[in-house]
């Protein structure tokens, strides 16, 4: 797709903008306990605001409240044929895999027990035609403004990328012509992908730079917390500063990746939720035995590990006797 089909096509698109995706759509329940403790647990969010007579839900779950679940949410949700229309024309030029990209939440007023949650959602932006290391296609942002009983209590935006999958080389070593004889070549190795360092977490990544690794604590009750936060999740105080790991740490849960395989990645292995001395836990990899001999309560030491020319991460290398 390209000249004046390429522009004729992105017209056809942004004719989407503006439109509703859904219109006076009503969450499933009503904004309950038990489902605040669920995501409080999973989360191991202990904050006392969300328990009590007057607790409130925490923030993020803000689109908890409008997800239908499996069963969907059946007649009446308010979804309107925009969104399906959309990614049917995406379907139809080619862009037929998608994948979720990232997300933004405003919130307005707190959500508590007993709200009754309504949306509305639009389809905000198509984007042109972006390339990227998954293929070609366009992103699509939803704003999704929630209410409860009637008043505005935040706004999610959520973006996808419909793609066509780029084409990938055939496993194996590729073949380069050398004085009329063909000559075996080695592909060249996909590059891992970068973290993403924004004004919230650049100095965690500065830290390792220079082989720290950095702990955000709260200036005010001097919690611990990890990943770095623009406020503190107990008090939420915006005023901080950092303490440096001492390294030592133990493996607090792990999974093993066999599967999906990745570029750049060589399965099997693990990836631990590590405990930090310090008490903070973060997830990085587990080295220095094999991925089915990580366990939990193994002692590990903080590493840093160079990926490529550009990248450095920090791991955690078990410590066996």
């Amino acid at each position: 797709m390209s000249g004046v089909n390429e522009a004729e096509f992105l017209g056809r698109l942004k004719k989407f903008e503006g439109q509703q995706a859904a219109t006076a759509g009503v969450g499933k329940d009503l904004v309950n306990e038990p489902m605040i403790r669920h995501w409080c647990e999973a989360m191991g969010d202990t904050h006392p605001a969300y328990t009590g007579p007057h607790a409130i839900a925490p923030p993020t779950m803000l689109q908890a409240w409008t997800m239908g679940g499996l069963s969907r949410h059946g007649d009446g949700t308010g979804r309107t044929s925009g969104y399906d229309e959309l990614f049917e024309l995406l379907d139809g030029a080619g862009f037929t895999s998608v994948v979720a990209t990232d997300c933004e939440q405003e919130y307005v007023r707190d959500l508590r027990p007993g709200d009754r949650v309504t949306y509305d959602a639009v389809i905000e932006t198509v984007s042109e035609r972006k390339t990227t290391k998954l293929g070609t296609g366009h992103f699509v942002t939803t704003r999704m403004d929630v209410s409860a009983d009637g008043e505005l209590a935040g706004t999610h935006r959520f973006r996808i990328l419909k793609y066509a999958p780029a084409q990938r080389s055939s496993p194996g070593k590729g073949l380069t012509r050398t004085g009329g004889r063909e000559a075996e070549q080695a592909p060249p190795r996909a590059v891992r992908p970068r973290p993403v360092i924004n004004r919230d977490n650049a100095g965690f990544w500065a830290g390792v730079a220079e082989h720290r690794l950095l702990i955000q604590r709260c200036e005010e009750c001097a919690e611990l917390r990890f990943p770095w936060l623009p406020g503190c999740n107990a008090c939420g105080s915006g005023r901080w500063d950092t303490v440096e790991a001492s390294g030592n740490g133990t493996v607090f849960s792990y999974v093993v990746m066999h599967h999906p395989p990745f570029p750049a990645f060589d399965p099997p292995y693990a990836v631990g939720l590590i405990e930090l001395a310090e008490g903070a836990r973060i997830i990085s990899n587990v080295v220095g035995v094999a991925a089915d001999e990580v366990r939990i309560g193994m002692p590990v030491r903080l590493e840093f590990q160079r990926v490529d020319d550009e990248l450095e991460l920090p791991v955690f290398r078990a410590e066996v006797a």
